[in-house]
């Protein structure tokens, strides 16, 4: 991008709705913040956190660096896993008061396989407000860059850190027909990839997406059967935050299909193609229409 046009965008009328919008007092901002790349912040982002009375985040030290990025000075309280309770009861003490809390994670969308949801329980639970700020989730991020075609996702997070627990996980995942969402941390990887292996099909896609939007991103795609291979075949695929997605399992044939078609292939041993779809229509309930062009199509293939 050249000089002027970087000038030309920070010109640009829409900087300033930002500003313009409405930010109620007594309210809990959750503040999606970059994954990696600190510009994907968004400007709505920005403004509350600059408006903010105080940044209620994950680690203070992380948290601190990226306001710092942007010029930025706030008070802090440090809103983690082992003490989301006590935080959440003071910074409702606080909202009462009519201050605007800001909620963010280290990275990402807060109280996603992260810190925050206790918080904002317990803010909803006192009947304040609550305003969501979206922004970067890694999860989001890595599906649109998979290729993996499924209308629908489920979301596990992080498996187990414990190799039984893990197993058990993953085999009630099986059946899954969703597109699967899992997070994994660095020395864990080879780990997950030979649980993955031992329960799916080796021939399953699976979408290593490593260190999203950041200078080493690395998004590979391929077969469960080659996936170890893969991460070994460099050091550099052992290091970094993962989103590993694992491709639904096929969809289980319709049982009351299957007899439907059992009844078909007897009767035209039998009879004549309508009389055949007739009959399995008025046995099974399955339009006579569909089952006629069913009975076509054996005819055809015998």
């Amino acid at each position: 991008m050249t000089v002027t046009q970087s000038s030309q965008i920070a010109q640009l009328p829409v900087l300033g709705e930002a500003a313009q919008q409405s930010y109620p007092t007594a309210t809990l901002y959750v503040v999606a913040t970059p994954i990696g790349n600190v510009t994907d912040i968004s400007l709505r982002a920005l403004h509350v956190l600059m408006i903010a009375d105080v940044v209620a985040c994950e680690d203070t030290r992380k948290t601190g660096a990226l306001l710092t990025r942007f010029g930025l000075n706030k008070q802090m309280v440090a809103a983690h896993q082992h003490n989301e309770r006590e935080v959440a009861d003071k910074l409702v003490q606080r909202l009462r008061a009519g201050e605007r809390v800001a909620l963010v994670s280290d990275a990402g969308t807060p109280a996603v396989s992260d810190p925050g949801a206790r918080i904002v329980d317990a803010v909803r639970n006192a009947g304040l407000n609550v305003v969501p700020v979206p922004g970067a989730s890694a999860a989001v991020t890595a599906l649109s860059a998979s290729g993996l075609v499924n209308d629908r996702f489920h979301f596990v997070g992080f498996l187990p850190a414990k190799a039984k627990q893990r197993e058990t996980e993953l085999a009630r995942l099986k059946l899954e027909t969703s597109t699967l969402v899992f997070y994994e941390a660095p020395h864990r990887i080879t780990d997950c990839v030979e649980a993955l292996a031992s329960v799916f099909e080796p021939t399953r896609q699976v979408v290593f997406a490593r260190e999203l939007t950041k200078m080493f991103e690395e998004i590979h795609r391929c077969q469960l059967n080659e996936a170890l291979a893969w991460v070994k075949a460099d050091q550099h695929r052992e290091r970094g935050e993962f989103v590993v997605l694992v491709e639904g399992a096929a969809p289980a044939g319709d049982e009351g299909d299957a007899e439907a078609e059992r009844i078909l292939q007897i009767l035209l041993t039998e009879c004549s193609v309508k009389q055949a779809a007739n009959l399995t229509a008025q046995i099974t309930g399955r339009k006579k229409n569909a089952l006629y062009e069913r009975a076509l199509q054996i005819k055809g293939e015998a």
